[in-house]
């Protein structure tokens, strides 16, 4: 699947129309449903592909991926799967039982970290994991995200030294045609 016909799939199966409440306190029109392309093992090995390439090329010097709960983590496991990179899985909050770790996965003191991301707004979710990511004492200069909704996100991040790529920008998504790929079951 190259990349405009995974753009288009994309649109097919994650694009909503309707009036949603967005983890930034926004409105929207539209809802990109990360769960309905996450959890398609058509979309998200190409995704997975897609994103350790973006990696390889901004961020060739990450020992490591790191994804948000909840809505990363499928995304940094195909991408590690994809690239041979180990990830790590950020947890809003440590737990509060067994290791009470907020951060799962091993890693090092001083490691170059990329952040993986869903879908950015304003990029609160992905700071707090740069923050947390941060104070672990890894090293985070970049991230990549499934779609830029345009919205402030990357400008935020930008703010804390954290350059975003994007695979899609929501532009380039709602302007896409709709996929003639046969869904799969």
């Amino acid at each position: 699947m190259d990349r405009d016909e995974l753009g288009a799939a994309l649109r097919e199966h994650a694009y909503l129309e309707g009036d949603f409440l967005l983890r930034s306190g926004r409105r929207s029109r539209y809802y990109l449903d990360k769960y309905r392309f996450e959890t398609r093992p058509e979309l998200l090995g190409p995704l997975g592909e897609l994103i350790a390439a973006t990696v390889r090329e901004h961020e060739p010097e990450a020992a490591r991926l790191a994804g948000p709960e909840l809505g990363a983590v499928a995304l940094a496991a195909a991408a590690s799967l994809a690239s041979g990179i180990p990830f790590l899985i950020v947890r809003k909050e440590a737990k509060g039982y067994g290791t009470a770790k907020r951060l799962e996965g091993a890693f090092e003191e001083g490691e170059r970290v990329c952040l993986v991301e869903d879908v950015v707004t304003s990029a609160g979710a992905a700071i707090e994991a740069v923050d947390a990511l941060r104070a672990a004492g890894l090293v985070v200069g970049s991230a990549v995200c499934v779609v830029d909704r345009e919205e402030g996100g990357a400008d935020a991040l930008a703010e804390k030294g954290v350059r975003l790529q994007a695979l899609f920008r929501a532009s380039e998504l709602l302007n896409a045609p709709k996929s003639a790929a046969k869904p799969h079951g």
